[in-house]
């Protein structure tokens, strides 16, 4: 396929790339942008490892063509921690004990970073349900790192977060 000229903002800093339109976000990102932290898992959409935050919302990388990227605002997980609320959230996820091998760790946070997005007071039952489209290997292993124990410590954390998340949004 023939490159086309796609011009986005990634993480906060304007890019203006020649790449094919056909190609996946998540392949763009990790070949060459050289963002490795949106891992690919399944290739599928059903993993949730290669989430990202397009234009707001979570979305699964490998399914979203490069082309979709024009004009687009785009977080990924390296520039998570260069706002307020992701460096908050990624310090929850430690102090949780929500991190294992930490191959989904990535999906899992954008998804949790997107729900806040949205709604700074999510209760626990939408915390788990946003990020209920991320699988984590260890479940099926037997060990489940995101039990109902370790989601406790990360909507506990979370939830301590509501006072600066009750005035308005800009930090996000």
């Amino acid at each position: 396929m023939s490159q086309v000229q796609l011009q986005f903002r990634l993480n906060g800093k304007d890019y203006s790339i020649q790449a094919d339109p056909t190609q996946r976000m998540v392949d763009l990102l990790r070949e060459n942008l050289h963002l490795t932290g949106t891992k690919v898992g399944c290739g599928v959409g059903e993993c949730g490892a290669c989430t990202v935050v397009l234009n707001g919302e979570a979305v699964t990388s490998c399914l979203v063509l490069a082309g979709q990227m024009q004009g687009a605002d785009i977080l990924t997980v390296e520039g998570l921690s260069e706002t307020q609320i992701g460096s908050i959230l990624q310090q929850c996820f430690v102090d949780g004990d929500a991190v294992q091998c930490g191959f989904c760790t990535p999906g899992f946070l954008m998804s949790a970073y997107a729900l806040l997005l949205h709604n700074p007071h999510p209760t626990r039952e939408e915390i788990i349900d946003s990020i209920s489209g991320n699988l984590c290997a260890w479940r099926r292993k037997g060990s489940n790192p995101f039990n109902s124990n370790r989601i406790g410590g990360v909507v506990s954390c979370i939830s301590a977060l509501r006072p600066p998340l009750a005035s308005s949004v800009p930090w996000l």
